[in-house]
């Protein structure tokens, strides 16, 4: 078995975690869903809602962050364990953009608590 320093380690989770979203969320991958989810109308207590539901398993998959995360997690760290060299340029990629995003996510938060703290200052 290889061994895996805990840079890489890290690397591999952040990489899996930018695959894994970009798997489920963005819409940049919409079209490798679309075919495998259904829209569907659901009353909520503030209105009509409009829900993608999965139509397969594999639907599913595209779908449930989990099931898509311990995916990437196999892709990408098979192979990293296989391909060494050509895996670390892509994991090195995914990894960058993850933790980017992550930051991205904390300030985005916090930006918006300031403001809404600010608007409430305003109003007293």
């Amino acid at each position: 078995m290889r061994e895996i320093s805990w840079m890489t380690y890290i690397m591999l989770i952040l990489a899996s975690y930018r695959l894994t979203h970009l798997i489920v969320f963005d819409k940049i991958t919409e079209f490798i869903r679309r075919p495998f989810v259904k829209k569907v109308k659901v009353e909520t207590q503030d209105g009509t809602e409009t829900k993608e539901v999965p139509t397969s398993m594999f639907g599913y998959l595209l779908k449930c962050y989990w099931c898509a995360g311990v995916w990437s997690a196999i892709l990408l760290g098979g192979a990293y364990l296989l391909f060494p060299r050509v895996a670390f340029v892509i994991i090195l990629i995914f990894s960058i953009a993850g933790g980017q995003s992550i930051i991205e996510t904390f300030v985005g938060v916090n930006i918006k608590k300031v403001d809404y703290y600010s608007h409430l200052k305003d109003k007293d």
